[in-house]
């Protein structure tokens, strides 16, 4: 009986430890989450200040292209708006976003002028710079919402998460049908 009671207790003492690296396990994975998402916020935030300068310089070049220019403010006033709408509200609003930088970058290339322009070229470059690293930080984003959905849904983390109230995390996903197509190349 005495041996049944010590085994009884360090069963209970068993679980109880793996609740608790279950839970911790669970919580890491939830700030991974969140820190991969605020190295995506960084990076959006570093082209939200780029584009006004962008555009500043292309003014002078592009008289014609007045539609074009307000496409592109109107799209960085939407997605700067959108920041705390959400990760698929910001994945939109980010999309409508590269599709208005896309033309104004392929009307650009009519203007000889301003493809040699210094201020120009350097901006568009860090712009360049900067789509790049917010592609890396949004692959790390769901390579990491997609570990920490994993813990949440399988089993036995699943029972813990439940408990904890852990959700399922959102990936940050293309919902503008434009940018999944391949860019059309034309030498002629």
């Amino acid at each position: 009986m005495f041996i049944a009671g010590f085994a009884i207790i360090g069963i209970i003492a068993l679980l109880v430890v793996i609740f608790i690296a279950m839970y911790n396990g669970l919580v890491g994975l939830r700030n991974q989450v969140k820190n991969a998402w605020a190295q995506i916020d960084v990076q959006l935030k570093r082209r939200h200040d780029l584009i006004p300068n962008l555009v500043e310089s292309v003014k002078g070049y592009m008289q014609h292209e007045r539609g074009t220019l307000e496409a592109v403010t109107n799209a960085r006033a939407g997605a700067v708006k959108a920041v705390d709408s959400g990760v698929a509200a910001q994945a939109k609003a980010e999309g409508e976003l590269s599709q208005a930088l896309g033309r104004l970058f392929a009307v650009a290339e009519s203007y000889p002028d301003l493809k040699a322009n210094q201020n120009f070229l350097a901006l568009q470059e860090e712009l360049t710079s900067t789509e790049n690293k917010i592609s890396f930080a949004r692959q790390f984003y769901n390579d990491s919402v997609m570990k920490y959905n994993n813990q949440t849904q399988m089993f036995p983390s699943n029972i813990v998460a439940a408990m904890g109230g852990f959700k399922a995390g959102e990936f940050f996903e293309v919902t503008v049908e434009a940018e999944r197509e391949a860019p059309k190349v034309s030498f002629s």
